[in-house]
């Protein structure tokens, strides 16, 4: 297949990566972390089909990103009071949390109970997420390999295996983001990032 690649300083960037989206592609998009590569979150075939481009484990689930935290009821559940005090100081910001999947997730998401979710600190990827929705957004790489950091790293790794890459030059970050496990008591730091642990205490105490 073939894949195009835009600049998102063209007008009509958000455009075509929402076309691409509602017809079940797959876009390369800019985070504040690094590259990501995905597609609207409650597109099952869309999803299945993210896991097979990227050679994913299938027992690994994908994060999904939104526009703003108020779309967090949209895709989790059971949302306990320490929860939304992290997003309110983290977010928009490159931390994840694990939280309790909401029904309406397509089992493609992740075999189990919970979900990854972010808000990224990134203009281009907010606009993109207001206007498409939650997204089921993984590394724009191939699974085991260094994630993308730039639109070329992203083009490497899988040209000819998505529909468009957004170009947004260097990524701010270049790191992948913090992970907690928001259904756990404390909370655990599953993957460490940009956000440290004295980071997370600080607000938590």
């Amino acid at each position: 297949m073939k894949t195009d690649r835009i600049s998102t300083a063209a007008p009509e960037a958000i455009e075509r990566a929402l076309v691409v989206l509602r017809a079940g592609g797959l876009v390369v998009m800019p985070t504040d972390t690094v590259y990501g590569v995905g597609c609207l979150a409650f597109n099952s075939e869309a999803v299945a089909r993210l896991y097979l481009v990227k050679g994913r484990p299938e027992d690994k689930p994908i994060p999904v990103l939104l526009g703003s935290a108020d779309e967090l009821d949209k895709v989790v559940v059971e949302i306990a009071q320490p929860i939304r005090h992290l997003a309110e100081d983290f977010w928009p910001g490159p931390l994840t949390m694990i939280l309790p999947r909401h029904p309406s997730l397509p089992q493609e998401i992740g075999p189990g109970a919970t979900v990854g979710v972010r808000v990224p600190a990134h203009r281009l990827a907010q606009r993109l997420l207001s206007a498409a929705g939650p997204m089921a957004v993984t590394s724009a790489n191939l699974s085991g390999k260094p994630p993308a950091r730039s639109a070329d790293e992203a083009e490497a790794a899988l040209a000819g295996r998505v529909d468009l890459i957004l170009d947004d030059g260097p990524s701010p970050g270049g790191q992948p983001s913090t992970v907690v496990d928001g259904t756990t008591d404390p909370m655990i730091i599953v993957r460490h990032g940009p956000i440290t642990e004295s980071d997370l205490a600080r607000k938590m105490s």
